[in-house]
């Protein structure tokens, strides 16, 4: 099955009566695509702290440093209120919605922020959120609201590929709790982190669906061993081994061998939330390109005046747009109740980011020549993070796959 970005989006417009706030009662009632006033001043306070206090030579320094992230941000983040945005009220936070979540990490990939929304806020604190119970998200969300308390989600494996489902890392009923022991891949954040989520299977095959359970280990606990290194992309990831691990009851999220379903829908929303960042880095990306072209002379007259790059730069145009438009799709799908639209849309999405995000990278640093791979140069940073996002919970075959099978 061939998808079609263009076919797909065309639903956009038989939906226009469906509004994205999160205010509107009736979704499907009276829609006009356009964010709540909240909305809108969120996306205005970031887009000036990033112009203003996250400028690309500032998130240089910050990539350079051991830990790779400001944690004076993450904390000044939480006193702004933006790291409970994706949060409910009766989670402590101010909103909760998909809606949300699309404008925090538009702006993040705009201003390509390092500081751990993705691992720390959409995984680690979004299954706490959904797995969790009272005393679980008093003791670990409320600290991670406030900008006290990094997370992560340690799910990978070097078998799993991108299944979600094959979980090999074992927890194993004792006297006192459980005994974790197995190895985790690429656990994005943890290098930072003070918690960190872990799937481990508890009953079942390797592959089973049913079985995996999710549970909570601090890193400097006995047996848990982390590999640190640096991303492609500037951030910080590890490998992380845990050796008879004993865990009390009480670190185990939500009900046993039940895990699946939970990680799946979190797994959807950072599916949005990469997303989003990518369309953020997109629109970076077009923009300056379309910036460098006027500037640029060659043979005595701008680059841009080249009807060939101007084509090039129109295509780059419309493939931001179509990731755009599939961008409010799976937003809208998220907060609504349907869970395999919801998939459809956040894999439909994630081809798309995949394939406009090639486009458009790869124009800007074709355009720019020879110094859009230089350092020095924001666009080829840009660039190498749409190639991580790419492959981050899937890749583009994956997910066309999955969205052929729903």
């Amino acid at each position: 099955m061939q998808f079609d970005a263009a076919i797909y989006s065309r639903t956009l417009f038989g939906i226009m009566r469906c509004s994205l706030s999160i205010a509107t009662e009736d979704r499907c009632a009276a829609m006009d695509f356009s964010l709540s006033e909240e909305q809108t001043l969120l996306a205005e306070s970031l887009q000036r702290y990033v112009q203003n206090e996250y400028q690309f030579e500032t998130r240089q320094q910050i990539a350079a440093t051991p830990e790779g992230m400001d944690k004076r941000n993450w904390r000044k983040f939480g006193e702004l209120g933006w790291l409970g945005m994706m949060f409910s009220e009766a989670d402590g936070g101010y909103g909760g919605s998909a809606v949300d979540l699309m404008v925090i990490m538009e702006q993040v990939g705009k201003g390509l922020i390092l500081e751990p929304f993705l691992s720390s806020l959409v995984l680690a604190g979004g299954l706490i959120a959904k797995a969790g119970n009272d005393e679980q998200k008093e003791r670990w969300l409320a600290p991670m609201i406030e900008g006290d308390l990094i997370g992560c989600f340690a799910f990978a494996e070097k078998q799993s590929r991108f299944n979600l489902h094959d979980v090999s890392a074992t927890a194993q009923t004792t006297a006192s709790g459980y005994a974790l022991n197995g190895s985790k891949a690429v656990v994005l954040g943890a290098p930072n982190a003070d918690l960190i989520v872990v799937s481990a299977r508890t009953s079942g095959d390797v592959r089973d669906a049913e079985g995996v359970s999710l549970f909570v280990v601090t890193p400097n606990a006995a047996g848990v061993t982390l590999t640190d290194y640096v991303t492609v992309d500037g951030g910080r990831a590890a490998e992380v081994a845990f050796e008879n691990v004993e865990l009390g009851a009480d670190a185990l999220l939500g009900e046993i061998g039940a895990a699946s379903s939970v990680i799946e829908r979190v797994v959807d929303e950072a599916l949005l939330a990469v997303g989003a960042e990518a369309v953020g880095a997109m629109e970076v990306l077009y923009k300056a390109t379309v910036e460098y072209a006027k500037q640029r002379k060659q043979f005595g007259v701008p680059i841009g005046s080249f009807q060939v790059l101007q084509h090039r730069m129109v295509d780059m145009f419309m493939a931001h747009e179509q990731a755009k438009s599939l961008m409010y799709m799976a937003a809208i799908r998220l907060d609504e109740d349907d869970a395999a639209e919801a998939r459809k849309a956040a894999s439909a999405f994630k081809v798309q980011v995949g394939k406009s995000g090639r486009a458009v990278g790869q124009g800007a640093v074709q355009i720019h020549g020879g110094m859009g791979m230089t350092d020095e140069l924001n666009i080829g940073h840009y660039f190498k993070r749409l190639t991580v996002i790419e492959t981050l919970f899937g890749n583009t075959d994956h997910h066309l796959k999955r969205f052929a099978s729903i």
